[in-house]
């Protein structure tokens, strides 16, 4: 499974919050970034999405670089290499599977 961003329009919390836990997510919580933080390459053991409530996120998988803004959801296969680069303050829902 290849990551691609969703554009879902749904920056609600709770409705997300809902929306994860219905599809079986698990640890889910928020995260906030200020503009300028970058994570540098890892990767995760489980399933994992992104889904930006606001600000710009930039996700760079596999050479290719995604950007999430309000609405988005990025959902990443395990072990998938991945870095972060916060181009403007940004808050968003982690979730695992």
């Amino acid at each position: 499974m290849k990551s691609y961003v969703d554009h879902t329009g749904i920056s609600d919390e709770a409705v997300i919050r809902k929306a994860l836990e219905d599809e079986g997510y698990f640890n889910i919580f928020r995260w906030c970034d200020a503009a300028g933080t970058r994570y540098g390459g890892h990767t995760h053991p489980h399933s994992e999405v992104r889904w930006v409530l606001s600000g710009t996120l930039q996700i760079t998988e596999e050479g290719h670089t995604l950007t999430l803004r309000p609405g988005d959801r990025l959902e990443s296969p395990p072990e998938t290499l991945h870095s972060a680069y916060i181009p403007e303050d940004c808050c968003y829902l982690c979730a695992s599977r």
